[in-house]
């Protein structure tokens, strides 16, 4: 199955046409031809049955056949709040990993200890858009720009607020006390852990701290531990 993420799809449209990427793919490496059937997102939650009606070397036009919505996959919205590590290709695996398991939103932390401080997020929207194609997801993950780990925490979040960190501060598991239905923003630290400051900056605003395990977890792999014991209790 050919899915391409094409966001611009209006409701009711006949017709419409695959952003220059999507259709250089489609044309150029997968040498689609006119006629032939693919599957469309708008990243929305909707799929679209559409045939190709013009195949060229710059446009990719097709004609649509079926507008199908798909239902939620999980009970609630999951968002993953985590400072970036130094290391792109590990917060790229788990940009990708979170997306394919079920995550809703993924915001990056400028902390007291983080290592990374600029992030261009161009690079990992298009691996959430790979991600969904692959795991047959119509609902693409929002992204945020890095945002100051105080400014994050101080906003208003109707749901279950978990920090997870490394100090032995009294914690509770993470799958003993998540709720399902409710919705739920789980902070994961930079590789030397939130500050004790912003521990409790966070429970003063109401966040829960957890802990993922008696291992010490990569910030990548705690971060995709946390998505999936949240995302397995929705399920």
């Amino acid at each position: 199955m050919h899915i391409f993420y094409t966001p611009d799809i209006e409701e009711g449209r006949q017709s419409a046409s695959l952003p220059e990427e999507e259709a250089a793919h489609a044309v150029r490496v997968l040498r689609l031809q006119p006629g032939e059937q693919v599957t469309l997102t708008d990243g929305k939650g909707f799929f679209y049955l559409a045939e190709i009606s013009v195949a060229d070397k710059k446009h990719c036009l097709v004609n649509i056949l079926e507008r199908q919505e798909q239902p939620p996959l999980w009970k609630n919205h999951i968002h993953v709040a985590l400072a970036p590590t130094k290391n792109m290709d590990r917060i790229e695996w788990f940009a990708e990993k979170a997306t394919e398991i079920g995550m809703d939103e993924l915001t990056f932390l400028n902390c007291r200890f983080s290592e990374r401080k600029v992030i261009k997020t161009e690079r990992i929207e298009k691996i959430l858009v790979s991600a969904i194609k692959q795991s047959l997801k119509a609902r693409l993950p929002l992204l945020h720009e890095m945002t100051d780990f105080d400014r994050f925490v101080c906003q208003p979040f109707a749901g279950q607020k978990f920090i997870a960190h490394c100090y032995k501060n009294k914690k509770q598991e993470l799958k003993d006390i998540v709720k399902p239905g409710e919705d739920a923003v789980v902070l994961i630290g930079p590789e030397g852990d939130f500050s004790e400051e912003e521990v409790n900056l966070a429970l003063e605003h109401g966040f829960t701290p957890v802990s993922l395990g008696p291992s010490r977890l990569r910030t990548e792999t705690a971060a995709l531990v946390a998505c999936h014991i949240i995302n397995l209790a929705n399920q």
